[in-house]
């Protein structure tokens, strides 16, 4: 990321400094006059069709999210729209790592890849592109309960566990993505990625946290539907961007479910059409789904449970006492007693501590930078919890800054150490730091040495929350993964430079008015040089039927299109719906 702009916008200026190294310029003059069409042809489409079946809130929804059938969306534009309803948006470079994609929800930032798919992908690209994010997520947003929901999906999901496996899988999908977005592509190569990805997808072994809610997200955020099984409605932003599956998704053949908590069993490939899609009733019935699913997250049952989670997954996790104090590194071992309870916690690597997400002064990873261990739970024949001792308490017990203290746990763990401080918060005892400190097991052996230094015990009776990632994240200075794969970006040759400039006359024509016969030159080259073009004729066609223009011509690129059409199946139903919007234009009801 060269630089930071924050476009003005209060959201994309909070964002933290570890989300802010995805960020890309947006560089809106590399888009080509091609991509200005497919967006037209696309929003064009869009608006015909999803008008009738998209969920309500999406058409005014466009105009809320600062977008127009005409250009390509400028973030600035975006950002100035979307901060009237407490949102904002960056561009990304394709794909991010979920746990980033899910962060930016909770801080109510749209994340937009700033590639737009090309001519030849327009109904449907696995690549996140402009289209996907901008007119896909962007207009649903205007409705308050489901971009409550999305925001809170976000929040949840940036405490999700994900694995090792989780990340091959994104970066197998993200190099397929990128392989399937270039227009060389080798089809070897192709065939490569695809075959890794299922590869992945097949060996995932016990899904993690993050893989279920990614389920979810994907039924609902991306593939969703609301209303009745018999009547649904779109909102899921997949849906709204693909005019292929937008309307192919309302076939019989595709099953509607209702959509509970059973969905997080249903796995979905990217690369295809699904054969099966979830109807809410309501966006309140997401969060209630979600909420059933959260229950179950590490983050709220804490206990060895969590911890187990943290230790597969082998990344920066936080371990939370129930004095509120929280212990961030990579969980190397857990010890628990008969009632599967933890009783001893270590990190190893890079550690620290915080309260309240807030980093304690001189207990960052530089500190702890070989980890941290410490007993859990109570001490031996006491009524209560340690972390509820008064200040004034704890002096009877034996403990007092400046003297030896012996704590004996009941799970048979034994610290004895010089007391050196006494962290209190909010009236929960916290930290105990010992000087000439041993600690030993119930089987006496070694817990920590004296000749290690400083021993820092942390406080609690259990362990209330484990959760992915750090407690202090700007202090942690914790950088999800990031793929060093870029997306692809074209080096265009003179044929199609021709062609750029060929289909920018023709939108110069569209805004400005002027004479018609220029056009026929348009048609002449695009004829003799780009024959297998089709969107640029039908965009001269549209420019002279609708002003009862050069008959003849007009004839002659009608009987080309329809002829096109006829023969070449991959291209009928792009013609032809373009034909009908030529008939049945958009702009007579447009509303945004």
């Amino acid at each position: 990321m060269a630089s930071f702009n924050d476009f003005g916008n209060p959201r994309v200026a909070a964002l933290p400094a570890h989300l802010k190294q995805f960020i890309v310029e947006q560089n809106y003059d590399h888009y080509t006059p091609i991509d200005h069409a497919v967006w037209r042809y696309v929003m064009r489409q869009n608006y015909s069709y999803l008008k009738d079946i998209a969920y309500y809130p999406y058409i005014p929804g466009l105009t809320k999210a600062g977008l127009s059938i005409e250009k390509i969306p400028n973030l600035q534009e975006m950002n100035n729209a979307l901060a009237k309803i407490g949102w904002g948006a960056v561009t990304v470079d394709g794909f991010i790592p979920p746990a980033a994609f899910m962060e930016y929800q909770a801080y109510r930032v749209l994340v937009i890849a700033a590639d737009i798919r090309q001519l030849n992908h327009i109904e449907y690209t696995p690549a996140p592109d402009i289209i996907h994010e901008s007119a896909g997520h962007a207009p649903i947003i205007a409705d308050h309960d489901y971009h409550q929901y999305l925001s809170y999906f976000g929040s949840i999901g940036a405490k999700a566990m994900f694995s090792a496996q989780d990340f091959d899988l994104y970066e197998a999908i993200r190099a397929l993505s990128i392989l399937k977005e270039m227009p060389d592509a080798d089809e070897e190569e192709l065939k490569k990625a695809e075959d890794l990805v299922a590869w992945q997808q097949e060996n995932m072994g016990e899904p993690s946290e993050m893989a279920l809610l990614s389920r979810l997200h994907w039924w609902t955020v991306e593939y969703g539907l609301i209303g009745t099984l018999e009547n649904p409605k779109i909102y899921g932003a997949g849906l709204l961007s693909s005019i292929g599956e937008s309307a192919s998704c309302m076939n019989p053949d595709v099953e509607k479910l209702w959509y509970t908590i059973d969905a997080i069993k249903y796995a979905y490939d990217i690369t295809k059409p699904q054969p099966h899609l979830f109807v809410t009733p309501t966006f309140q019935n997401l969060i209630d789904v979600l909420e059933q699913y959260a229950d179950t997250m590490a983050f709220r049952v804490g206990g060895a449970s969590g911890l187990d989670k943290a230790l597969d997954s082998k990344n920066t996790c936080t371990a939370v006492y129930s004095s509120g104090l929280q212990v961030t590194g990579t969980v190397a071992e857990f010890k628990v007693n008969g009632n599967n309870e933890p009783y001893f916690i270590k990190t190893t690597g890079p550690s620290a501590l915080s309260v309240n997400n807030k980093q304690l002064r001189s207990h960052g990873k530089n500190y702890h930078k070989d980890g941290f261990s410490s007993p859990v739970g109570k001490l031996k024949e006491s009524q209560k919890a340690l972390e509820d001792f008064l200040e004034d308490e704890l002096s009877p017990i034996g403990i007092k800054e400046n003297e030896t203290a012996i704590l004996n746990f009941e799970s048979g763990v034994t610290v004895n150490g010089l007391v050196k401080s006494i962290l209190i918060n909010n009236e929960k005892v916290q930290l105990i730091s010992f000087t000439d400190c041993t600690v030993k097991d119930k089987d006496d052996n070694i817990l920590f040495d004296p000749s290690w230094g400083v021993y820092d015990m942390a406080v609690g009776e259990k362990i209330v929350s484990v959760f992915c990632g750090a407690a202090d994240k700007e202090e942690f200075i914790e950088v999800p993964h990031k793929s060093v794969t870029g997306t692809h970006h074209v080096q265009y040759d003179n044929r199609t430079l021709e062609l750029h400039q060929l289909y920018q006359q023709v939108r110069n024509r569209r805004h400005t008015g002027g004479d018609y016969g220029f056009l026929g030159n348009v048609w002449r080259k695009l004829q003799a040089n780009h024959h297998d073009d089709w969107l640029c004729a039908l965009e001269i066609l549209e420019l002279l039927d609708h002003e009862n223009a050069e008959p003849q011509l007009a004839v002659e690129i009608r009987n080309f299109l329809e002829q096109k059409s006829a023969q070449e199946p991959e291209f009928t139903k792009l013609i032809n719906d373009g034909l009908y919007l030529i008939k049945h234009p958009v702009e007579q009801n447009l509303i945004f």
